[in-house]
């Protein structure tokens, strides 16, 4: 099987690279005789239905059968209070510069024997839908929260019986089982925002004071993205789909950007039914460096709800919701109020069926990479041609934060650098860099960036964006010379004309000078613990130095 959670007693041991002080502690928390384990989803879903200010809507579940829940589920809402969206401020991870190991682990330690009298749930997921990727989590939650552990298990793959053989029968990896601990009434006077607290290489982790279920969520896909980033995979925050083109002919693009930037909505896109599409995700999945395989690491979608107003077909796939209103329809019916109007950051747990032509894994290489930017100085799309540059053009994505994420320190400016679109990294970013930078280069991939925010003051709407990505996929794309960039080419767009104006010119190389000095600090910045080769730098440098 894929992970480890039994040992052979000579196994059990300091010298045991699996353990460590923050992992045992966590596991230990497990095996108290106030923690309960749910046993089915059903039981979940009962439990939340009796959980204090559970909201009963009267939609039903699609195929609920599928979910081995009964027939009737009611889709669930719970609300939560003031922040509704992650929040970053509060992770802090062991080993990194800057942290204090020893101050932390006291501090879990000291939250978990708080909590002997207080009963718990313990549940087990599968995170990776493919043989050849698949790691248990366990996560214990208080009785009280069962709507989060409903979501939970409905978000990822519940070990039922046909998924524990199938667990049982996939790829072994010499790497513990993940383990989270979470208590959302955690209260502490140096971290009034909460605290998450990350043992990248022993796969565990602590969730205190926060109740968002993204927390959740967020947490097992980090451990397991550095988990497979250890055995072989690129981990990767973005959606990918395949097009089949003809027989035997297909296209398969991934497209990496944060929540809000249009990620899910291009992934998730039916382009008028005018191809043969499958979708692996459009949050979370893994690549193969060896043969540029992806697979899925959970079955659903965590989704805004801002896009889905009750009248709209896409609410049929609602499971469970969280931080929306609820109201009466002309029958009387309690129904969802949409569209951020509670506020800011509603999300739905939806369901695969959302996508009909959903797979789990894809066994050919990707021939793209799209970087997701919101950037007024960048047209509709850009084709960047040197590996080198593909590679740093990610890692200096610039976009702008969304409600998703609650901002604890406020700042003028809502654009930011977000390397990879990845805000979720427990580890050295120049790892990350190398793995991308080795797959544009071994796997001939394409690089493409993808404006979907205003160039200039044109708005780039969700049509024009998938024109152009139509276009590369049916290979009808022109590219001509992105003026004098060296290895940069751009589409031309109607109603997005390129006009290097000496403004327009200045603007562009501000923004590269900005990416520049971003690089820069990378190299001194905590030690250098995110640094990325010296040459990488170099060759931005001798970009910037040539414009105009």
């Amino acid at each position: 099987m894929s992970t480890k959670n039994q040992w052979k007693r000579e196994e059990i041991s300091c010298n045991n690279p699996s353990f460590s002080r923050f992992r045992t502690m966590i596991e230990t928390a497990f095996y108290g005789n106030h923690v309960t384990e749910l046993q089915s989803v059903e039981e979940a879903y009962r439990e939340a239905l009796e959980a204090k200010g559970t909201i009963i809507t009267d939609l039903t579940v699609y195929k609920p059968d599928f979910f081995d829940l009964p027939e009737g589920t009611r889709v669930l809402v719970d609300n939560g209070g003031a922040v509704t969206g992650r929040t970053a401020f509060a992770r802090r991870i062991l080993g990194e510069p800057g942290t204090d190991d020893e101050q932390l682990i006291q501090v879990v330690q000291e939250a978990i024997y708080q909590k002997k009298a207080t009963d718990f749930w313990k549940t087990s997921v599968v995170v990776g839908l493919d043989s050849d990727f698949m790691v248990k989590s366990h996560l214990m939650i208080p009785k009280g929260e069962e709507n989060n552990l409903y979501s939970y298990v409905l978000n990822f793959q519940f070990l039922n019986k046909e998924y524990r053989l199938d667990y049982e029968a996939s790829k072994a990896y010499e790497e513990g089982d993940i383990y989270i601990y979470a208590d959302p009434s955690f209260t502490h006077p140096d971290y009034p925002h909460g605290l998450v607290v990350f043992d990248e290489t022993h796969n565990a982790c602590a969730v205190l004071g926060l109740n968002y279920f993204g927390e959740l969520k967020k947490a097992t896909l980090t451990l397991a993205w550095a988990l497979a980033k250890r055995n072989g995979y690129v981990p990767c925050h973005g959606g990918l789909k395949q097009f089949k083109l003809g027989e035997d002919e297909y296209y398969t693009m991934a497209v990496f950007g944060l929540s809000g930037s249009g990620k899910s909505t291009i992934t998730l896109a039916d382009h008028d039914h005018r191809y043969q599409v499958a979708v692996l995700h459009d949050d979370a999945f893994i690549i193969s460096k060896e043969n540029g395989s992806s697979i899925s690491l959970e079955p659903a979608y965590f989704d805004k709800t801002q896009d889905y107003p009750m009248s709209d077909p896409g609410c049929r796939y609602f499971l469970t919701v969280q931080n929306v209103g609820v109201t009466l329809d002309e029958e009387g019916k309690r129904v969802l109020v949409t569209e951020d109007l509670r506020n800011g950051n509603g999300r739905t747990v939806k369901s695969l069926f959302a996508t009909p032509n959903r797979v789990y894994s894809v066994a050919t290489p990707l021939d793209s990479i799209f970087w997701i930017m919101k950037e007024p100085t960048l047209p509709p799309i850009l084709k960047v041609t040197d590996p080198a540059l593909a590679t740093l053009f990610g890692l200096t994505l610039m976009t702008k934060r969304t409600t998703a994420e609650h901002r604890v320190q406020k700042t003028k400016a809502d654009q930011v650098i977000e390397p990879f679109a990845n805000p979720f990294r427990i580890y050295p970013l120049g790892e990350e860099y190398q793995a991308f930078y080795e797959l544009f280069q071994s796997q001939d991939i394409a690089c493409y960036i993808l404006n979907t925010d205003y160039f200039g003051d044109k708005k780039v709407t969700k049509e024009d964006t998938l024109q152009v990505i139509e276009q590369v996929v049916e290979n009808q794309a022109e590219f001509v010379p992105f003026g004098s960039v060296q290895s940069v080419e751009y589409l031309p767009t109607p109603g997005f004309d390129v006009n290097w104006t000496e403004e327009y010119a200045q603007q562009f190389k501000e923004s590269m000078e900005v990416r520049l000095r971003y690089l820069e600090r990378l190299q001194h910045a905590d030690n250098g613990y995110h640094q990325i080769p010296e040459v990488a730098v170099k060759r931005w440098r001798e970009l910037v130095t040539t414009l105009f």
